[in-house]
């Protein structure tokens, strides 16, 4: 099942979405609207599954998009390095405050921080250039996982119990703050910078363990790699983060991003207004944003 928050026709919905068919259908529970997708979220598996798809037809050509979950209810976890050829190419960068040569590049375990709710934006929406506090803007296509069922000290056996679907993100960094503080969040957590949908693919439609991810400027395949890569994958990492920190419904995970961003070419290839970001990964639809 594909969940997306939609508008059209001035109706903001949860819906539905069979892109097969090029149609959208709003949600319904026990007869009444489903106001937002953490809503949805939050009554469960279950709910999920018995949400109740509406007569009405919502063409997929005529419909905005919105980022699945507009506003998580607080920041969305983010990894780094996760990928090897990735955790390279940013070492040579000079970059990386957390390594200094290839033979500590790949990290031991995993490299969690996180950006803001406030920076989520959705499909067609402008990744704003700060040009006050950067001139070195980055992209990173992320496959993102969306728990369904909270929890604490989750073991990595029981973990993909807790997700309930997956999404794509991408996580936009300012590469100078990045290098300037000597950390992450400061040079990821501007406005914009977490474009985020076009919906989430439930757990039972998706093979996390073989997913491709691509992302293309202005038309040029820059990454291009397979969710089998990941140093660190979704159990390991829904284990890691919930030792001791609960997950709640509606959290999102961006389990980090393959070779080819901007810093890795010689000389960096950064982001300019106009540019466009297209990110895509098997069965999560079409992520674009351009800069401005």
């Amino acid at each position: 099942m594909k969940l997306a928050t939609a508008r059209f026709d001035g109706a903001t919905r949860v819906v539905r979405v069979d892109d097969a068919e090029g149609f959208a259908r709003p949600l319904r529970a026990r007869g009444a609207e489903i106001r937002t997708m953490l809503e949805l979220i939050e009554g469960g598996a279950a709910a999920v599954q018995d949400a109740v798809a509406d007569d009405e037809r919502w063409p997929l050509d005529k419909v905005q998009f919105l980022a699945p979950i507009p506003r998580p209810r607080r920041n969305v976890f983010c990894v780094g390095k996760n990928y090897r050829a990735h955790a390279l190419e940013f070492t040579r960068s000079g970059f990386d405050s957390s390594a200094r040569t290839a033979s500590d590049a790949i990290p031991g375990a995993p490299i969690v921080f996180t950006k803001v709710p406030e920076c989520v934006i959705g499909p067609g929406d402008t990744i704003r250039y700060p040009g006050q506090a950067t001139t070195q803007l980055d992209y990173e296509a992320e496959l993102g996982v969306v728990i369904g069922k909270g929890g604490a000290f989750i073991a990595p056996e029981d973990a993909m119990a807790h997700v309930l679907g997956y999404t794509i993100i991408n996580d936009v960094t300012a590469r100078d703050r990045q290098a300037r503080f000597k950390q992450w969040f400061l040079g990821k957590s501007l406005d914009t910078f977490c474009p985020m949908g076009p919906w989430i693919t439930t757990a039972d439609e998706f093979d996390v363990g073989s997913a491709t991810v691509r992302c293309w400027v202005n038309g040029e395949l820059r990454q291009n790699a397979r969710t089998s890569d990941l140093i660190f994958d979704v159990p390991t990492l829904i284990a890691t983060i919930s030792e001791g920190l609960t997950l709640l419904p509606g959290d999102v995970i961006a389990t980090g991003t393959p070779e080819g961003v901007g810093i890795g070419f010689d000389p960096p290839r950064f982001l300019q207004r106009g540019d466009v970001v297209s990110i895509e990964i098997d069965h999560l639809g079409r992520l674009e944003n351009r800069v401005g």
